[in-house]
């Protein structure tokens, strides 16, 4: 295998744990891409349930209860109401419908790291160490290698990664630490790696912070630049120039940084669940009993619903 072959091979396997330079924002989760409220502006007007449908149970999921008669999903839905009761007691509050439908909408990393972590935990016990993850993922790099560079630039990197997410200092990680690894983002104390990063990407001076220049030469590389300048470059400078450096210093520092790629947003998880319960909480107690979510079967899975036996798989463990 030639040098060339080995880095673009380590390139395409750390490039599902990095972003793409032209997609820095983390976007907000969208629950469904289903609207609503059909009448935008008025709450009481043809609400649609397709929405809550895909908001509790996933897209896919939603999909696979088609199928299903109103009893067939009453009795699935009364089933899974233990998996979201994750204490048990009988009750589901507004804490534990949040976790779960935060569950829903990220199976996909989940599944995800759940395949990395088959191949990179080498002795199956559970855990992926420093060790392990190197050889699985760099272990045919020697310092011959004309990339060795940056072999090592990402490697530094990737273990500055690995210790920040390994929580209680154990030296391995666990099934959680090692998402939040591959999925910083989604993880609030790992996000300020996420930002660490951004910056060390685009700040090609490394004074330690994001010029207009280097902005802009993040989203629109020299290499791609052929004849006049296009109007989203324009735009993205005045966005620079009003938004992104808010203090008019000529430059994002890292509190900049974070504005603008985890901008703060309407939380949508929150209130879906706050939604949910409202609208099935006969006794107003805020919180919900098995009864009271299956007699409202239709606002959380109608004739659609999840594919119970895969629910219960990927949740049986969390």
């Amino acid at each position: 295998m030639s040098n060339t072959m080995k880095f673009l091979l380590v390139c395409l396997f750390v490039g599902a744990v990095y972003a793409s330079p032209k997609e820095r924002v983390i976007k907000e989760e969208v629950l469904s891409n289903e609207v609503h409220w059909k009448r935008e502006g008025d709450p009481h007007n043809e609400h649609n349930p397709e929405y809550d449908h895909e908001a509790f149970l996933g897209k896919e999921g939603a999909r696979q209860f088609e199928e299903l008669t109103p009893e067939e999903s009453q009795k699935r839905l009364g089933d899974l109401f233990t998996k979201v009761d994750k204490n048990g007691d009988g009750f589901v509050t507004d804490d534990e419908l949040k976790q779960w439908i935060q569950l829903t909408q990220n199976k996909y990393i989940w599944e995800d790291a759940e395949k990395q972590m088959k191949q990179n935990d080498m002795n199956k016990d559970g855990f992926v160490t420093w060790d392990e993850y190197k050889k699985s993922t760099y272990g045919f790099v020697d310092d011959s290698d004309v990339n060795a560079k940056q072999y090592k630039e990402m490697l530094d990197r990737d273990e500055r990664r690995f210790l920040r997410a390994n929580r209680d200092k154990d030296d391995k990680l666990n099934g959680e630490e090692f998402t939040a690894f591959l999925h910083p983002e989604n993880h609030d104390d790992m996000k300020g790696i996420v930002i660490e990063e951004t910056l060390e990407d685009i700040d090609k001076d490394k004074d330690g912070k994001i010029s207009l220049d280097e902005y802009i030469g993040d989203l629109w590389p020299e290499e791609d630049r052929d004849g006049e300048e296009p109007e989203w470059v324009k735009t993205e400078k005045e966005q620079f120039q009003n938004f992104r450096d808010k203090n008019k210093d000529g430059h994002m520092d890292q509190e900049e940084v974070a504005d603008w790629i985890l901008p703060p947003d309407y939380d949508h998880v929150s209130s879906e669940t706050q939604h949910l319960i409202m609208e099935s909480d006969v006794d107003k107690d805020g919180k919900l009993t098995k009864k009271e979510m299956v007699d409202k079967y239709d606002l959380f899975v109608g004739s659609q619903a999840t594919d119970f036996g895969e629910a219960l798989k990927h949740r049986e463990d969390l």
